[in-house]
């Protein structure tokens, strides 16, 4: 076994998570895991990506892609952790509500997709669907493990910056919205996550989280229901879960 190490930065593409929970922010990604270096590393004999310049490089699929990472091209494994991993943040950030969590998820997916890179096959919702299937079982997974001690949070200190009431109403909502998404139980919460935060079809989170279409519209209609009522509770109106989106 050989250690594989990535160092780079990336920004999370769309528009911006709650900046207050880390989401948005710059960040720096470093990658180091054990695992077999294939032959094709060993000889320098990138293939397909040796052959094709930079451009056309990041406009290869993901299953193209993930055929040069089956023969061990780290360069184009590169590549699938860029272009993957902000939308595999975000999603374990607003599921795990740890920016230390959510890296360590972030990589431990994409050190299983170096690892099962030889065996894995396009089928269903490719490459996409498989990155969130195993991001997700490795937060339910840590959420499992680990039992959550919170406690009073330190007040904010006065800002004397004038603010717009606006500005204000949409920061105490962002706030209210995060604090109900994470009172959600898990499942319920992923399936928010997906279809609203990621924009996923129904057909494409079912997928995700293994079940029948039929089963994730129910659990899609339960999970808006209680959380329209945490946010009920909280005086906040469901347009203010869109608007977060």
């Amino acid at each position: 076994m050989v250690p594989v190490n990535l160092a780079f930065t990336w920004e999370p593409a769309g528009k911006a998570p709650q900046p207050a929970r880390g989401i948005g922010a710059r960040r720096q990604v470093a990658l180091t895991f054990y695992g077999d270096v294939r032959s094709e590393v060993a000889t320098g004999d990138d293939s397909l990506l040796d052959t094709i310049d930079p451009i056309q490089r990041e406009a290869l699929d993901d299953a193209a892609l993930m055929r040069e990472v089956a023969v061990g091209s780290v360069e184009a494994f590169s590549i699938l952790v860029e272009r993957h991993s902000p939308a595999l943040y975000r999603v374990a950030m607003r599921m795990l509500s740890d920016a230390a969590e959510a890296e360590d998820v972030t990589q431990d997916c994409f050190t299983r997709l170096w690892q099962n890179a030889p065996r894995w096959q396009p089928s269903g919702a490719g490459l996409v669907g498989w990155l969130h299937r195993v991001t997700m079982n490795l937060c339910f997974d840590r959420k499992r493990r680990f039992r959550v001690v919170t406690v009073d949070e330190l007040p904010d200190p006065a800002d004397d910056t004038p603010l717009a009431d606006r500005r204000i109403e949409a920061d105490q909502a962002a706030q209210a919205v995060g604090a109900a998404l994470d009172d959600l139980p898990e499942r319920y919460r992923a399936a928010l996550v997906l279809c609203y935060y990621e924009g996923f079809s129904n057909a494409l989170a079912a997928e995700v989280l293994d079940l029948n279409i039929k089963a994730m519209e129910s659990l899609l209609f339960r999970a808006r229901r209680q959380m329209r009522g945490l946010l009920e509770a909280r005086d906040v109106s469901c347009a203010d879960l869109e608007a977060q989106v």
